[in-house]
C-alpha cells in the first residue's frame, strides 16, 4: 500500500521536525518503538509534542493516555491511526 508508505515517511519528517529530533527520518524503523529500550528515545514532552503535530496536520485527536500509548508505539501505528482517521473508520 504506497499511501500508507508515503504516510510513515511523511510522520517520520513530522517527528524529526517537531521534536528536533538528532537522527534523520530515514534513521527510524517503521516498527522501532519510539519510547523505552530499544527505541528512537522519545520521552513525555516528544509525546505531548507529537499529539499535538499529528492533531494540527492530520486532525487526529488522541483522547487519553492509554490511546496514547497504543498510537505513539512506533512509526506504523501512528500511519494506521491516522489512515483509519483519513477514511473515518
Amino acid at each position: 500500500m504506497d499511501n500508507l508508505n508515503a504516510l510513515k515517511q511523511q510522520i517520520r519528517q513530522l517527528m524529526v521536525e517537531n521534536l528536533m529530533l538528532q537522527i534523520s527520518a530515514d534513521e527510524i524503523g517503521d516498527d522501532q518503538p519510539l519510547f523505552g529500550p530499544g527505541s528512537v528515545g522519545l520521552d513525555s514532552v516528544d509525546a505531548l509534542q507529537l499529539v499535538v503535530a499529528l492533531d494540527k496536520n492530520y486532525g487526529l485527536k488522541i483522547a487519553d493516555p492509554e490511546a496514547a500509548k497504543l498510537v505513539l508505539k512506533s512509526v506504523s501505528t501512528i500511519a494506521e491511526a491516522v489512515a483509519k482517521h483519513q477514511t473515518g473508520k
